[in-house]
């Protein structure tokens, strides 16, 4: 099936993408989601909404963003060439501000005044503040409190912007509960309105927007890498977490002899509460409004995820993740903390870029891609930069200085 064609038919007309995907919504939602799927399928095909976006993406976010070779890291490794697309370099920090400026756009082109969403590490949080001061919308975010801790650069780069962060202190305190309360807080005001998703999941039509608007990376990146090298890289990787930045990279690469990996964290280990790595260890479940895979309980609750990265930390994954690993052609791996943080570190001493700690989940299987393949070339989705993870870093693992040994 060609690329076009896949884009086509997936998701269906139901939101489906095989068995995943769907909408499973409260009665007074039903609605305001069919709104905008109506609202979405019109302006996706207006010319004027697509020149108004990529206007916004060159004059104000800063795309192309690059692609750069990590030659020095590659010559410690002795192996396969790295080489990073550089969306931390992307305007506010992350590849968030792809689809939260396409999201803000369809806000205002639907007459809504108001942006809800949750947020884990923040990014999408600063991502949506930022669009809403751009468009002159209020922005209402949600965050767990143990987040807020985490990422308190983010928290205050949000309020800076104008936006009003809700704590959540229930459950875990963390990025599912964050869900929860935002999407509580946009049934009660939908029709002013309009909850902007912060991945590749939720209720149709948010996994199918969200890829839409990320795929300009994947894009890029296979254009610039043939320019660069003559050649397409022999693989490419992203973090997964609910999958946006992966989808996005990845699709545009679907119909190419392009070995592809999405990188879940496996955290401090394999044992339910310890990890967030849906694909190898959840199982078909409903979420927030959609079928996926889910990490479960015995009793078929979501269990408990950890992750050191805030941004990963969700027990499911976008619906057409596990659509495009039961079909064979996307493969889930992991990567630990420990990995994580010494690929983070490596990074940053070898290359002068620090990653997010998201993003250094793919750049840890990168570096054990390299080592073990000799030759060729991976491509990395660097999805976001770390200033938001220094502190935390700092005060978990010091400066990096035991983290040097290949």
């Amino acid at each position: 099936m060609s690329f076009r064609a896949y884009l086509r038919n997936h998701p269906d007309e139901k939101g489906y993408y095989g068995e995943y995907g769907g909408v499973f919504l409260p009665p007074e939602l039903e609605e305001a989601f069919t709104e905008i799927t109506q609202a979405y399928q019109t302006i996706c095909h207006s010319a004027q909404f697509i020149n108004e976006l990529r206007r916004i993406r060159r004059e104000f976010q800063g795309r192309p963003t690059p692609v750069y070779h990590c030659e020095r890291l590659s010559k410690k490794l002795g192996g396969a060439q790295i080489y990073l697309k550089r969306e931390d370099l992307n305007h506010s920090g992350a590849h968030k501000l792809n689809h939260c400026m396409g999201e803000a756009l369809l806000a205002k082109y639907m007459g809504k005044k108001k942006i809800i969403a949750e947020t884990g590490a923040g990014q999408h949080g600063v991502a949506l503040a930022t669009a809403a001061a751009f468009f002159g919308l209020e922005c209402e975010i949600h965050m767990g409190e143990v987040d807020i801790a985490k990422q308190a650069p983010n928290v205050t780069r949000m309020k800076i912007l104008g936006a009003k962060v809700i704590p959540v202190s229930t459950g875990l305190k963390a990025l599912k509960e964050a869900v929860d309360s935002a999407f509580e807080s946009y049934a009660k005001s939908y029709k002013d309105s309009i909850y902007c998703i912060g991945s590749a999941l939720g209720p149709h039509p948010f996994p199918l927007m969200v890829r839409d608007f990320q795929m300009v990376i994947g894009q890029e990146s296979r254009e610039q890498f043939l320019e660069m090298t003559g050649l397409l890289p022999d693989a490419i990787c992203a973090c997964v977490g609910g999958g946006s930045n992966a989808i996005g990279m990845f699709i545009p690469f679907l119909n190419d002899p392009v070995d592809i990996y999405g990188v879940e964290p496996l955290g401090r280990g394999e044992k339910i509460g310890d990890h967030a790595a849906t694909m190898s260890y959840g199982s078909k479940g409903t979420l927030h409004g959609f079928v996926s895979q889910v990490l479960m309980n015995e009793d078929g609750s979501p269990a408990p995820v950890y992750s050191v990265a805030s941004g990963l930390d969700y027990p499911s994954v976008g619906p057409e993740h596990a659509y495009l690993r039961d079909v064979g052609r996307i493969h889930y791996t992991s990567a630990t903390d420990e990995e994580a943080v010494d690929a983070f570190f490596k990074l940053s001493r070898y290359e002068g870029i620090i990653p997010a700690l998201e993003s250094s989940h793919a750049v840890a299987f990168a570096m054990r891609y390299a080592k073990e393949k000799k030759t060729g070339a991976i491509l990395v989705n660097l999805s976001g930069r770390g200033d938001k993870d220094v502190d935390y870093v700092v005060e978990h693992y010091g400066y990096g200085d035991n983290y040097m040994k290949f």
